[in-house]
């Protein structure tokens, strides 16, 4: 690496940021597509070659799309189910990172191996009996069996706070103990405010697995006015499978809430990546 100041340390500045930005096209090109898209009339969606630039610019397909289906209820819906697997993510998987970070108890590692291995199983091993469960306890048609699962835990939020908790110093923990804290008042009051960076990032990943989960409310939910957006966008398609115009519309505005999320959130999300794992 050239040192700072010099010609060949602003050359390979400029050549690193040259890639960045073209690999950044890349990853931004079909999110313009959508939107461009979105904007376009029905006739200049199969024009080939391909039209970058709608004109004219058809801005009637948002109002449009939105009509076509029940927008706002599928906002609800989704805003309902994201927000509370959001609030369970952030309670039980804290809480069981600060057992295996800062609690010493018998066989604690053996456990931590045990649940990291749970994540070799895929979600298609467990779907029939989960379903099976629910369908027992009377849960189909409702947010239930989406939303209670997450309350407890998961092997890679649970691995990603435990690494985080374990750069907290000790000290901290010791100094509270001495005043006469116990483990709760020492995970609320100590752990969670030093780690609001893991905590955000975990929320973040929560938010966007459960914003766009199609699986979930496909298999447990079957009463329209309960769909999310991802249902709502595929009941779209089944009805007004042709109007690939309104389709896009609909899926950019169902996309920008995320994008907006995560323009917010990026700094306290990449800090809590970055320091995560820094301390084995």
């Amino acid at each position: 690496m050239a040192k700072p100041g010099t010609k060949r340390y602003y050359l390979e500045k400029s050549i690193v940021h040259l890639i960045l930005l073209g690999f950044g096209f890349f990853f931004f090109l079909p999110f313009y597509w959508v939107v461009a898209s979105s904007l376009k009339t029905q006739p200049q969606l199969f024009k080939l070659p391909p039209v970058w630039i709608p004109n004219p610019v058809v801005w009637a397909n948002y109002p449009d799309a939105l009509r076509y289906i029940p927008f706002f209820d599928y906002l609800k819906n989704t805003v309902y189910y994201c927000t509370l697997t959001v609030i369970g993510a952030l309670i039980s998987n804290s809480l069981v990172a600060y057992s295996f970070s800062r609690v010493h108890w018998f066989g604690r590692d053996f456990v931590f191996v045990i649940v990291l291995s749970t994540m070799m199983i895929p979600f298609q091993v467990v779907m029939i009996p989960l379903f099976i469960i629910f369908r027992r306890l009377g849960w189909l048609n409702t947010f239930r069996p989406l939303i209670i699962p997450a309350f407890f835990g998961s092997p890679f939020f649970i691995f990603l706070l435990r690494q985080f908790f374990l750069t907290i110093p000790y000290e901290l923990s010791d100094a509270a103990k001495i005043d006469g804290a116990g483990d709760f008042t020492i995970y609320w009051r100590v752990i969670l405010p030093l780690s609001k960076p893991a905590l955000a990032t975990v929320a973040l990943f929560e938010f966007l697995y459960r914003w766009n989960d199609f699986l979930g409310p496909l298999i447990y939910l079957r009463d329209d006015s309960m769909f999310t957006l991802a249902l709502g966008l595929r009941s779209f398609m089944t009805l007004h499978g042709a109007k690939w115009a309104l389709l896009m519309a609909a899926s950019a505005v169902t996309t920008l809430p995320v994008l907006i999320l995560f323009f917010f959130a990026q700094r306290t999300f990449i800090e809590g990546i970055a320091l995560t794992g820094m301390k084995g």
